[in-house]
């Protein structure tokens, strides 16, 4: 009695004598390893798409980040830019008045007296 392993290794040499059955199973094994192949590169392309497509909804989520924060300390950074805006013309306006108190002419010029 012949066991399971020795009938299937004689069964796999009487398949592989047949010409017809060995061209076959290469061009079987051909198409398989191509679409294997085939599927594989959508698979990089799907990886791909999917991999921009989650780099643009982060860098919308940023921006929405960014603008908010904007927002919500615009008022404090408004203050703050007043505040200067406020005394620089303190400052212009004070100096122009004693610009202006000051006379154009040396109170002892000929043209004064």
């Amino acid at each position: 009695m012949k066991t399971v392993l020795a009938e299937l290794k004689q069964y796999s040499n009487t398949l592989w004598q047949n010409k017809v059955l060995r061209r076959r199973f290469g061009w079987g094994l051909a198409i398989l390893l191509i679409l294997q192949l085939y599927f594989v590169r959508e698979l990089i392309a799907a990886e791909l798409l999917f991999g921009m497509l989650f780099a643009f909804l982060f860098a919308l989520a940023a921006l929405f980040y960014v603008i908010g924060t904007v927002g919500i300390n615009g008022r404090a950074w408004a203050e703050a830019g007043a505040r200067v805006v406020a005394t620089s013309a303190r400052r212009g306006y004070s100096t122009l008045e004693e610009i202006s108190k000051k006379p154009f002419r040396h109170p002892h010029s000929e043209s004064a007296q």
